[in-house]
């Protein structure tokens, strides 16, 4: 499938439908605004992201922009809002997953959930790792050890990007008992109802992003209103014929 370009990020064009029924092997990353952004300032960041097998929309306002480019996108599939459908689509199989992610005690929680509510032992085993453990060598080879130990044959990985993308590939070719890892960012918090979906009306006019400005200001002030805001102007460049992605090779 053509991946459709939102400045230098490829998002594969799938339904939720046709999205369950092909996701068995590689790498799934979901793409919002933040991320797109990201992809234009962190080289490393971008190159693991450029990899993954399945990069698929996880936002209205990148849904939006695609239409906006004349290369629409069918859906909006945000993380939070796939995985229970992966859950359940795989309710009645032998998917085993794995949790690693969030803060102590969250992913147990959110385990007991879904398994309730799925009616099985699908989530099997959980690992929140601690504060900085990116930039501690013994910490990421104790997590390599959890999971190749584990029985577990799919990873969410929710770390927020770029960490849990680039965790994923400095850790995945040392994993072949993982078939699958899926980097949803606050999933795990979702599950656990640590953090609530905006309400319908808001995913609707694409402004969730206000609604969880509202909830937590202080940290998202920057995110949304400094580091953010450049993506219309880029969009607009790209729509003009005038973007270059920064990390193109000449």
């Amino acid at each position: 499938m053509e991946r459709i370009k939102i400045l230098n990020v490829g998002l594969d064009n799938y339904s939720s439908k046709e999205l369950l029924e092909k996701l068995h092997d590689g790498v799934l990353v979901t793409p919002n605004v933040d991320d797109i952004m990201k992809n234009q300032r962190d080289k490393e960041f971008y190159e693991f992201a450029t990899s993954a097998e399945f990069s698929i929309c996880d936002s209205r306002i990148v849904l939006l922009s695609s239409k906006f480019i004349n290369k629409p996108l069918k859906e909006a599939i945000p993380g939070s809002s796939f995985f229970p459908m992966y859950c359940d689509y795989h309710k009645n199989d032998d998917i085993k997953i794995f949790l690693l992610g969030a803060r102590e005690g969250v992913a147990d929680i959110a385990k007991k959930k879904i398994n309730l509510r799925v009616g099985r032992d699908i989530i099997i085993e959980t690992y929140s790792p601690p504060f900085g453990f990116e930039h501690n060598p013994e910490e990421i080879e104790h997590i390599v050890g959890l999971l190749r130990r584990s029985a577990a044959t799919v990873v969410l990985v929710g770390l927020g990007n770029p960490k849990q993308t680039k965790l994923i590939y400095k850790i995945k070719d040392h994993l072949p008992n993982i078939r699958l890892w899926l980097a949803l960012g606050a999933t795990i918090d979702f599950e656990a109802g640590n953090i609530k979906r905006a309400p319908r009306i808001f995913q609707k006019l694409a402004i969730e992003w206000l609604y969880r400005f509202i909830k937590e200001p202080k940290r998202l002030f920057r995110r949304y209103f400094i580091e953010d805001m450049p993506f219309f102007y880029l969009l607009m460049k790209q729509k003009l014929g005038l973007y270059k992605n920064p990390f193109k090779q000449k």
